[in-house]
């Protein structure tokens, strides 16, 4: 089977890939799944690699956290008091934390999380222990939050700065949101509080929005975000736009709404522009299109000066995690790559995509390679139509002090511990 890999900035490239087929237009309504193997916690992994699941039912489990020594914080999004975060210690699970959220990040003897309004950090002790749970410090608040891509998902530089994504609360800044026809605000308002990247200072205490810096903006919503110390900068994951076909079906088939636009991975310097919600990026044409809401038709080109994706995935896959590999325990063609995990679609009128974690192969920075599946069959379902008949639905990453791999599943609350042994 050829699948079509769109690396910008770098040479596209054909490859095979035994599990999924993208076509050669970047349809990706051919992916397919072999059977997984019930020894590796139901999922399916490369050749040498094992999965076991080391927790379950935690509840809906987002992004994750291990320590130095292998303890490893789950952030739960719940608002049941005493269950906000779960602490995996060996076969013992406790929870503390009273706010709903998603971010999740360990950083210079602190554990970092996220409500979806506020940034709280708690100080630990030389086991990484948290010392006060009850009373973590609230570093960021006051951040707007509308219901709708309201995920604060969080990463830190080497420098004590952290990253905040604020979703725009809107699907394409229509006068009415996700309404058919509806079009487009100018000068789009959702823009000056949301749709980007804030950054904040990891050390100070209640900094509102003037406190920090809008460090990156038309970015529709990350979920997944992480710094790349191998060339210093931030990467994000964008969750795509919905609704071309549904709400302007006079430019799109049910197939383009179906396969665009794609979902995009970006790396971000201090002031840079995606182009949300002007544009969005078509994975088929390798062009950044303007949107139908501001006068686009699906062929239109637009947005001269915002920034280039450096991959595109295909459409409505949800990429919920980002993480780049630093360990040894894996294979070198892993090392400072990017594991994305991809909670999977539920806006595709026939078929979801996703539910699993991709791996991209990067070089001095940037991508080098084509991308492929890692773990795949989360769902457990081998032709999935909704995402209620998921089983499970990979969200969080994170990588242990031996190099493993770490997983979360929001659905039944799974932890899943991914080595490699070459066996």
């Amino acid at each position: 089977m050829k699948t079509r890999i769109v690396l910008l900035g770098c040479l596209s490239v054909m490859t095979l890939l035994s599990v999924r087929s993208l076509g050669n237009n970047g349809d990706s309504s051919a992916i397919r799944r072999t059977a997984a193997d019930p020894g590796n916690a139901g999922l399916k992994l490369p050749a040498g690699f094992k999965a076991a699941a080391i927790a379950e039912n935690l509840g809906a489990a987002r992004h994750i956290a291990v320590t130095p020594l292998g303890d490893v914080y789950v952030k739960i999004q719940t608002s049941k008091p005493g269950k906000a975060i779960a602490v995996i210690h060996g076969k013992d699970i406790k929870t503390f934390g009273t706010y709903r959220g998603t971010g999740m990040v360990i950083k210079d003897k602190y554990l970092y999380a996220s409500s979806d309004e506020e940034v709280y950090r708690y100080a630990l002790n030389d086991k990484f222990e948290v010392i006060n749970p009850d009373q973590p410090e609230k570093i960021v608040t006051g951040l707007i939050n509308r219901h709708q891509h309201e995920s604060k998902s969080l990463t830190l530089d080497n420098e004590g700065n952290i990253y905040v994504n604020i979703g725009a609360y809107s699907n394409s800044c229509q006068v009415q949101d996700r309404a058919k026809g509806s079009k487009g605000i100018e000068g789009c308002p959702v823009r000056d509080s949301a749709a980007g990247i804030w950054q904040f200072r990891a050390d100070k205490q209640n900094q509102t929005y003037g406190d920090g810096t809008r460090y990156a903006t038309g970015l529709r919503n990350v979920v997944g975000l992480d710094w790349n110390t191998a060339d210093n900068q931030l990467f994000v994951m964008q969750h795509g736009r919905d609704g071309l076909f549904d709400m302007f079906p006079e430019y799109y088939s049910l197939q383009q709404g179906n396969e665009l636009p794609a979902e995009c991975m970006y790396a971000l310097k201090k002031g840079d522009d995606a182009g949300w919600p002007y544009i969005y990026y078509d994975g088929q044409q390798h062009k950044k299109i303007l949107a139908p809401e501001y006068g686009g038709d699906g062929k239109k080109t637009g947005g001269e000066n915002a920034i280039d994706p450096v991959v595109a995935f295909p459409a409505h896959m949800a990429p919920n995690g980002l993480l780049f590999y630093t360990g040894s325990q894996f294979p070198a063609k892993y090392k400072n790559g990017a594991f994305i995990a991809f909670h999977g679609s539920w806006n595709r009128q026939k078929g979801q995509k996703g539910y699993f974690v991709a791996f991209v192969p990067f070089k001095d920075g940037k991508p080098s390679g084509e991308w492929e599946i890692f773990a795949d069959d989360f769902a457990g379902v081998p032709d999935i139509q909704s995402p209620g008949q998921a089983k499970h639905r990979p969200c969080g990453l994170a990588q242990g002090p031996d190099g493993s791999l770490y997983v979360t599943d929001d659905v039944k609350g799974t932890v899943y511990k991914i080595t490699y042994s070459g066996k």
